[in-house]
């Protein structure tokens, strides 16, 4: 583990062990040459230990991660016996407030870690940033959603090759564990370079705070954090345990309206239908199968395509997924894995497939 002094001082602050401080970490400048600040919430035990950090909306629209640091920072859903804990429900204050996922440069922040002193409005922010924050912490978790007009099923990112990377990704308590390192310029991959190892979280859709995303979320801190023995307590285990090393984006073929056959997080077998495009008139024209066996890990939720338009992104487990459907047969309708799919689906129109007709 990274060795990092017990003195924290965060936006000029100097917070001890055993307090907890709201600070306002100055960040940037507005045209009007108002501060912008980042509202930053500091948790420490009385007793040394890790340091985490948890951000959310380095993308401005996506607001899942805000939701569940609030929930976190508002309700105190554990208690911290051990360590320090750094919430940041916006990271992308700019973005934030025009209801956008980048910055008024135009950038993705999210692209430009770890930032330099003399680069773009993104990289001055982004290291400020990294300095403030991730460079005194251990370890990170980094919550985003979706893209614009896509929902995710709840799974976490991370190199799974990196062991402190694969600690914190298990510990969560996601299903779905995808292996990378992450788009070079990332928090998380810079934060990783940085010795650092973090961890993304996806889940839902921008522009909404969704309460079940907010529970898986607060839910996989926790865990993480009891993981870290910064919590007492037994973590909630997932019903079984994923890692995808491969995933596939099916396209439109054709332009049309979509109707879809299944939902994020649902296992499908080769050759199973996804969703069946047809003209404005209804007639069908054709039917996207699943090219393999999978699970759904996100889909379009605007049923209107044009050829090469993304509908689905398909998740391939490294070794199937025989197991995962047997358990997912026996899951509970009332468990937060099935409420949370359920959820998502109401995000688009999901009707059986009509059976094939019988040759006369």
């Amino acid at each position: 583990m990274t060795s990092i002094p017990e003195r924290l001082e965060i936006g000029g602050q100097i917070i001890p062990l055993g307090e907890h401080r709201e600070v306002e970490l100055v960040v940037s400048q507005t045209y009007s040459n108002v501060p912008v600040s980042l509202p930053v919430s500091v948790w420490r035990a009385a007793r040394p230990g890790p340091s985490v950090f948890v951000t959310a909306a380095v993308h401005g629209d996506e607001l899942n991660g805000t939701g569940i640091v609030r929930e976190i920072m508002l309700n105190a859903p554990f208690s911290l016996v051990a360590g320090t804990l750094i919430l940041v429900p916006v990271v992308n204050m700019l973005g934030f407030e025009r209801h956008s996922r980048y910055l008024p440069d135009r950038r993705d922040l999210n692209r430009c870690f770890p930032g330099s002193t003399e680069g773009s409005l993104a990289r001055r922010l982004a290291y400020v940033v990294f300095q403030a924050i991730v460079s005194q912490c251990h370890y990170g978790i980094d919550i985003h959603t979706a893209a614009v007009r896509r929902t995710n099923f709840p799974n976490v990112r991370g190199d799974l090759d990196d062991p402190g990377v694969a600690r914190l990704a298990r510990a969560f308590g996601c299903e779905l564990l995808v292996h990378g390192k992450g788009p070079k310029g990332s928090l998380r991959r810079s934060a990783c370079n940085a010795g650092r190892p973090t961890i993304s979280l996806e889940a839902g859709e921008v522009w909404k705070i969704e309460p079940t995303m907010v529970e898986w979320g607060v839910r996989g801190i926790r865990n993480v954090l009891i993981d870290l023995n910064m919590v007492e307590g037994r973590p909630t285990q997932p019903k079984y345990r994923a890692r995808i090393d491969k995933t596939r984006w099916l396209r439109a073929e054709v332009g049309g309206v979509l109707q879809f056959h299944v939902g994020p997080g649902e296992v499908v077998d080769e050759g199973q239908p996804i969703a069946t495009n047809s003209t404005l008139h209804g007639k069908e024209q054709n039917v996207l199968c699943a090219p393999t066996d999978g699970i759904l890990l996100g889909i379009t939720t605007l049923p209107a395509v044009t050829p090469g338009d993304p509908v689905c992104h398909l998740a391939i487990p490294r070794d199937g997924i025989a197991g995962i459907r047997e358990i997912s047969k026996r899951l509970s309708n009332r468990s937060l894995h099935e409420r949370l799919r359920e959820d998502l689906a109401t995000s688009v129109s999901i009707t059986d497939r009509d059976p094939e007709p019988e040759p006369t």
